[in-house]
C-alpha cells in the first residue's frame, strides 16, 4: 500500500518500511482541509500555487518543462572512477517507493522546488539497515524548527494539527529528511520561490486573461453607460422603467451569444462609452511582456514557451541548449550533490551518483566538441582523456598515445 495514502484513512498495522508521516492522519479525507500554516516570505504557498501554477498557463508550462526535462535524464553510479551498472542504490532510485518510479519521483521533487522554493525528501530505512524507500513530501506541510544555535534541530510535518518530528543530529546535521532549497536573501531556513519573484507579472497576466474573458462575456464590447436625455421635460426614469431596461440589457445584449447584436435606443436614451478600448489599454502587449517576465523568473527561454515577439535566441535549438546550460544543469547538480551527501554514504563512502548527460540530445553538440578537443590533445594519456569525458581508466592507458 502507498504509505502516503494512509495519511487520509484509518491507520492500519505498519510494515517495517513505512513513511513516518503516514501515522499522522486518520479518519476521513476531510483532514486534507486542515493544513499547517505555510511558512513563506511575502506570499503564502497556497496562493502562489493556485494563482501561479494552477491558473497561469505560462507558469504551469515553465514548471513542467523544467521538472519533466530534468527528471528524464538517467542516473549513473560510480565507485571511484569505475561505472557501476548493478547496485541496490540504483534499484532504490529506479523504484523509490511503491507508487512512483524514478522519473515521477524526481519530477515531483523538482516541481516542488520550482513552485515553493523548497523540496523535501524523506528516507525510510529497511530492516537490513539500508535505505528502503524515498518519498517527496509536500513543502506547505513542512516547517523547520530552529535550535538554540539557529540551525535546524528538527523538521515538523503536520496535517490537521498533528505533527511528526524528524530530528536533526546537532553534530553531523544528518536527518531522515533532505531539504533542497533555492537561495533566499532574507530567510535563513526557507528558499525563495520563482513564483514569488514573478508574482506581479503573474497577476498582470492573469488580470489580462480575466479582462479578456469579461470582455467576451459582455458582448465583446467595453463597458459604457446609457444616458437618459428627455425631450419632454421628464428628467428621470421611473423605477419600473429602470428595472425593465436593466433586465433587457442583461438578457438581450450581454454574453457571447449576443455578441455584435445591435442596440436599439429609444425615448431619449443615448449610449456613452466609459471604458478604454483594448488598443488604448494595450493589454495584449502587456500580457506578452508579463509572460516573458514569468519565463525569465524560471530561466526558461521565451521562445520555448511560444511567446511571440521575443528574438533573443537565433533558433529553437540554441534556446533549448541555453535552457539546459543555464537552468537545468545547475539545478540537477544541486540535486546530485545533495544526494551524494545525504543518501549515497548509506551504501558506501566510495560511491558517487551522477547524471548521464550523454543521453541529453540538447547537449550533444557540446559533448561532440569536447570529445574532439580531448581526442586531439596529444599531451594527455588515454586514461586522462577518458577521465576528462567521464569514463573509467583501462589497463595500459597511462601512456601517451
Amino acid at each position: 500500500m502507498n504509505p502516503l495514502n494512509r495519511l487520509f484513512r484509518k491507520i492500519e498495522p505498519l510494515d517495517r518500511k513505512q513513511s513516518a508521516v503516514a501515522r499522522l492522519l486518520g479518519g476521513t479525507e476531510t483532514l486534507m482541509l486542515g493544513l499547517n500554516e505555510p511558512r513563506w516570505s511575502g506570499r503564502d504557498y497556497a496562493s502562489l500555487a493556485d494563482e501561479g501554477y494552477r491558473k497561469n498557463v505560462i507558469t504551469h508550462r515553465a514548471v513542467r518543462i523544467i521538472a519533466e526535462s530534468a527528471a528524464s535524464v538517467p542516473l549513473r553510479l560510480f565507485r571511484g572512477d569505475q561505472k557501476v551498472t548493478s547496485h541496490p542504490l540504483l534499484d532504490l532510485l529506479a523504484r523509490p517507493n511503491p507508487v512512483q518510479g524514478r522519473t515521477a519521483f524526481f519530477e515531483t521533487a523538482y516541481a516542488y522546488l520550482n513552485i515553493a522554493g523548497n523540496s523535501y525528501l524523506e528516507l525510510v530505512m529497511g530492516g537490513d539497515g539500508l535505505p528502503a524507500e524515498l518519498y517527496s513530501l509536500r513543502p506547505d506541510r513542512m516547517k523547520i524548527i530552529p535550535g538554540a544555535s539557529g540551525w535546524p534541530k528538527a523538521f515538523a510535518y503536520g496535517v490537521a494539527g498533528r505533527e511528526h518530528l524528524f530530528p536533526v543530529d546537532p553534530v553531523t546535521g544528518k536527518s531522515p529528511v533532505l531539504h533542497l532549497k533555492t537561495f533566499h536573501p532574507t530567510n535563513d531556513h526557507y528558499g525563495m520561490s520563482p513564483l514569488e519573484a514573478a508574482a506581479y507579472s503573474i497577476d498582470v497576466h492573469n488580470g489580462a486573461s480575466g479582462w479578456n474573458k469579461a470582455l467576451l462575456d459582455n458582448s465583446a464590447r467595453p463597458s459604457g453607460a446609457l444616458v437618459f436625455e428627455p425631450k419632454d421635460g421628464n428628467g428621470a426614469l421611473s423605477r419600473e422603467q429602470f428595472d425593465r431596461l436593466k433586465e433587457e440589457m442583461e438578457e438581450n445584449f450581454q454574453g457571447t451569444r449576443n455578441a455584435r447584436r445591435p442596440l436599439l435606443l429609444e425615448g431619449g436614451l443615448k449610449w456613452q462609452q466609459m471604458a478604454l478600448s483594448p488598443a488604448d489599454m494595450d493589454f495584449i502587449n502587456a500580457k506578452h511582456v508579463s509572460a516573458r517576465e514569468i519565463a525569465l523568473a524560471f530561466g526558461v527561454p521565451p521562445m520555448m514557451m511560444s511567446i511571440p515577439g521575443d528574438n533573443t535566441y537565433s533558433n529553437y535549438k540554441e534556446a533549448n541548449r541555453a535552457l539546459w546550460r543555464m537552468t537545468l544543469l545547475p539545478m540537477m547538480d544541486k540535486m546530485m550533490s545533495s544526494l551524494n551527501h545525504w543518501l549515497t554514504p548509506h551504501f558506501g563512502d566510495d560511491l558517487r551518483l551522477d547524471y548521464d548527460f550523454d543521453m541529453v540530445p540538447a547537449l550533444g553538440s557540446d559533448r561532440q566538441a569536447l570529445w574532439q578537443r580531448i581526442g586531439q590533445a596529444d599531451f594527455l594519456t588515454i586514461n586522462e582523456k577518458r577521465a576528462a569525458v567521464g569514463l573509467g581508466a583501462i589497463n595500459g592507458g597511462d601512456i601517451l598515445s
